[in-house]
């Protein structure tokens, strides 16, 4: 074990660099959710394989993410945020370049789960930030670095539309892989390592495989039961299987000493209510993203969609990606004077007026660009809410456990969006040229769906206790979290309870 620590406070110079340098490396990992997306109708040709089997490309990232997410968020708890976000890169590069010289279908699954294993960054990053940031600068740089989670996946879709349309497909994993190895020299270079204190003991191993399983199955489930059937075996098979492991899983990390996650404390009202508040916003946010590209690339004769190509669609999506970063530092600001809770309930209220006013703009160009840049808002404000909310509510020996597993229940929001959205447009369909696509109702549901999660999640934040105060000119999370060592002993994990 080390000694406790107060961590690191750089100049303000070098702080800045560390701050762009993080939000560098968390857009870049971002990219590589929306990579393929203009891929999706070639891939079966590119790799010499059926649609289905194509699918794999996006649901083999989704996969890794989820499993190595939590694993890195633990290790950089314990081994120090700058170590692991290193290690992290190396899967992004090598997966990058294995896709990019792939012609069949196993390679680029190998690359593309090796691209998702680098998913954790981003929860690396705001650890790291918070050890490294001065105060007045801390709540700014948390919301900035947070909302790289949305604003590479904004910028992505135009970048890789005119990178797929312009040249040839390969250039868009030789690209990514060129931007992760920059941003590892970037990282090596200006982001320092604070001290660790290994207060938890070894790693748990047990466990980490434990909630592998249990995600793989549950993930697979929600993301492939449209193709396989709800009520297909496979399908019910793997949510019983989840279910139980997921189970056996809380047995054993509430029983062992070194838990992977420490389940008594993300059951504190704080981080519990907070969590759940994530999923309705991930949930939410990925209706905007679903369907909104679909109405832009619909023909016109249609009567509702717009007859976009890919580029054009992407150039009309990528203003969403530039205010969310805008909004970010308004967030923090905000934060300072009211408090997280006041930003993510704003930013919740935000996206469901949002959604809701897509029943008179959801039918022209500009319309759907005030919806949404409106959403984007939104986002920005709630995403950059939450890691604060987190870091008030958990020892400093688990924040980047914390903001990994809320970084995974966005992801799991989202995975149970697009098959709620799926669902929904196959049922509100209606035959065109020799093709069934969704009816103008089918696409305005499914945006009240997710204006009504995202007014769901503001109505939870109400529920979120035990937020102090704010002042102006420090960073909105509990002062002595950050200001003083905890130097107090920690109790077993058989008898510690946190609120």
């Amino acid at each position: 074990m080390t000694a406790p620590s107060e961590g690191i406070r750089l100049p303000e110079d070098r702080a800045g660099r560390t701050i762009w340098v993080l939000v560098f490396a968390g857009i870049v990992t971002t990219l590589m959710s929306t990579l393929v997306i203009p891929l999706l109708g070639e891939l079966p040709a590119i790799l010499g394989t059926s649609p289905a089997n194509a699918s794999w490309v996006v649901t083999v990232t989704l996969l890794a993410g989820a499993v190595a997410t939590p694993v890195t968020g633990r290790l950089g708890d314990m081994y120090g945020a700058r170590r692991i976000l290193l290690l992290c890169t190396i899967p992004l590069i090598v997966g990058s370049f294995v896709c990019a010289m792939s012609s069949s279908l196993w390679p680029m699954l190998i690359g593309r789960a090796l691209q998702g294993a680098g998913f954790g960054i981003v929860p690396l990053g705001i650890s790291a930030l918070r050890s490294l940031v001065p105060p007045e600068r801390l709540g700014s740089a948390i919301a900035l670095m947070s909302s790289s989670l949305g604003i590479g996946g904004a910028l992505g879709l135009p970048v890789a539309a005119i990178v797929a349309q312009t040249t040839s497909w390969r250039m868009l994993f030789w690209g990514v892989g060129i931007l992760s190895v920059v941003m590892t020299l970037l990282i090596a270079w200006f982001v320092r390592e604070a001290p660790v204190r290994e207060t938890r003991g070894r790693f748990d191993g047990f466990g980490a495989v434990g909630l592998a399983v249990a995600l793989v199955c549950l993930l697979l489930a929600v993301s492939k039961g449209g193709d396989w059937g709800w009520t297909a075996v496979t399908t019910v098979t793997l949510f019983v299987v989840s279910l139980v492991v997921f189970l056996g899983w809380g047995r054993w990390e509430l029983r062992t000493g070194s838990p992977l996650v420490d389940l008594r404390v993300a059951m504190g009202n704080r981080v519990l209510v907070t969590n759940i508040v994530t999923i309705l916003i991930g949930f939410s946010m990925y209706f905007q993203a679903l369907l909104v590209p679909q109405i832009r690339l619909l023909p016109e004769s249609t009567g509702y969609g717009l007859g976009q190509s890919m580029i054009v669609m992407g150039l009309w999506c990528a203003p969403a990606g530039l205010l969310m970063m805008a909004i970010s530092p308004l967030g923090a600001r905000l934060t300072t004077l009211r408090g997280p809770r006041t930003t993510l309930c704003t930013g919740c209220l935000m996206m469901a007026v949002a959604y809701g006013s897509s029943v008179v703009l959801m039918g022209s160009t500009w319309g759907l660009l005030v919806i949404t840049c409106s959403i984007a808002a939104g986002i920005g404000l709630a995403y950059g809410a939450i890691p604060t909310l987190l870091m008030g509510a958990v020892p400093r020996t688990e924040v980047s456990s914390a903001n990994s597993v809320n970084t995974l229940l966005r992801s799991l929001g989202g995975t149970v969006s697009a098959a709620v959205a799926g669902v929904v447009l196959a049922q509100m369909s209606v035959a065109f040229a020799g093709n069934l696509i969704p009816t103008e109702n089918g696409f305005l549901v499914g945006m009240l769906i997710g204006g009504a999660s995202a007014l769901l999640a503001a109505l939870a934040t109400v529920g979120i206790r035990g937020e102090q105060p704010s002042v102006p000119g420090t960073p909105p999370v509990a002062g002595p979290v950050l200001s003083q060592p905890d130097t107090a002993p920690r109790p077993a994990a058989t008898d510690r309870v946190v609120g």
